[in-house]
């Protein structure tokens, strides 16, 4: 789903080694990223307009490069300084992870994380973790998603996730929003369902599903059970869960976090039953 790249000689700059500076610097030395510098863009808003940090550092014109040049290849060279310089490790790595996606090297970019990830800090590992299955993801190594996504599932049900807390803050179309630990449980249920839809494996991503839906709600996650259902020749079990959903928003439009959920389920839906007649009438006129 999610292609790699892997003759690097042509960019011009190879996957660097590991630097020899040790992670204790995190905790004792003062990023490069967070250190002034002066110049005409710290007057204003100009740095949180554009989001980019009010720095001269290697993190800091990295992501000047990436967000205002938008020279997304200088931006990975610049990501790779950045990280060699140990500024900001873990942010480097993260943005160069999603650039390289952009770029489709993604393989590229999973094997950085994987290298590199174990010179961040701690409270950084899970958010390079959802990197990741978004790598993964892309990349089709469904094996690897699902391998991270049931560790997830296991530090959930462990009471783990969170740093002990029973809630967080996180980031949800451009909006912050606290979930709680049973809400993330069903969000890594829902990916670990579509990872073992995507690998035919429907009654283990039925379960999934079914689990999920059972800690919350949520039409994106019907939707995509109905798919697998189908898969599975249940048609009327599916088509039910269609018209719930279709139900449920009445006379307004769809919310777009589903939508395209539903029409997709909706177009696998037309294309059974169109099957199913032509079959019918087949076996009529035979």
């Amino acid at each position: 789903m999610w292609s790699s790249d892997k003759n690097l000689s042509g960019r011009g700059f190879l996957t660097p080694q590991p630097p020899a500076w040790k992670k204790t610097q995190f905790t004792t030395v003062l990023p490069l990223s967070e250190r002034k510098r002066i110049s005409p863009e710290n007057n204003g808003d100009f740095h949180v307009i554009h989001k980019v940090p009010a720095s001269d550092s290697p993190y800091g014109r990295a992501k000047h490069v990436q967000l205002i040049d938008k020279d997304p290849n200088k931006a990975v060279s610049m990501f790779w300084a950045a990280i060699n310089a140990g500024d900001r490790v873990d942010s480097a790595l993260k943005d160069m992870a999603v650039v390289m996606k952009q770029l489709n090297r993604t393989d590229e970019a999973i094997d950085a994380l994987k290298s590199f990830r174990l010179i961040c800090p701690h409270y950084s590992q899970e958010s390079l973790d959802n990197v990741l299955i978004e790598l993964y993801k892309r990349s089709g190594r469904v094996d690897e998603e699902i391998e991270i996504l049931q560790n997830k599932l296991r530090n959930s049900e462990e009471g783990t996730v969170f740093g002990g807390k029973k809630t967080k803050i996180a980031r949800s179309q451009g909006k912050k929003i606290q979930i709680t630990i049973e809400q993330e449980k069903s969000r890594i249920l829902g990916n670990l369902a579509w990872a073992y839809l995507q690998q035919h494996n429907y009654g283990i991503a039925e379960q999934h599903y079914r689990k999920a839906l059972s800690l919350e709600s949520d039409k994106n996650k019907q939707c995509n059970l109905a798919i697998c259902l189908m898969h599975m020749n249940r048609i009327s079990e599916a088509k039910s869960l269609l018209q719930d959903v279709k139900a449920s928003a009445g006379t307004e439009e769809m919310d777009e976090s589903y939508l395209k959920s539903y029409e997709r389920a909706m177009e696998m839906l037309a294309q059974v039953e169109s099957q199913s007649v032509r079959a019918v009438r087949g076996t009529g006129t035979g």
